[in-house]
């Protein structure tokens, strides 16, 4: 027997024993995707100037509750913001859920 079908062999002998010992495991929640808001959440004292300029709020530290009502009344329109309402209009309530999250545990 060649040494690279030997090699062959133990490599798919070790990848379909590890496959199971995977799918035992528990699914962690993939991490919120924050990139968005770190663009303007992330920045101390950033200022933006669209549609008018606004002081935009580092969110670090920031409650999860609060974070959670905000970005609802915004998916809502309670609140007006034409950047802020368009990217809440595409998050879920797991999504809100997870950044409110991040920023609660101090996310940067």
């Amino acid at each position: 027997m060649s040494t690279s079908f030997a090699a062959g062999i133990l490599a798919m002998l070790a990848i379909s024993h590890a496959i199971p010992a995977f799918a035992d495991r528990p699914a962690e929640p993939p991490p919120a995707n924050v990139s968005m808001c770190r663009g303007c959440h992330g920045i101390a004292d950033y200022r933006t100037a669209y549609p008018q300029v606004y002081s935009v709020p580092k969110l670090g530290g920031q409650q999860a509750a609060y974070i959670i009502k905000a970005l609802q009344e915004y998916k809502q329109g309670a609140r007006t913001h034409a950047t802020m309402s368009s990217i809440a209009a595409l998050l879920t309530d797991q999504q809100i859920a997870a950044i409110a999250a991040y920023y609660a545990g101090n996310g940067q």
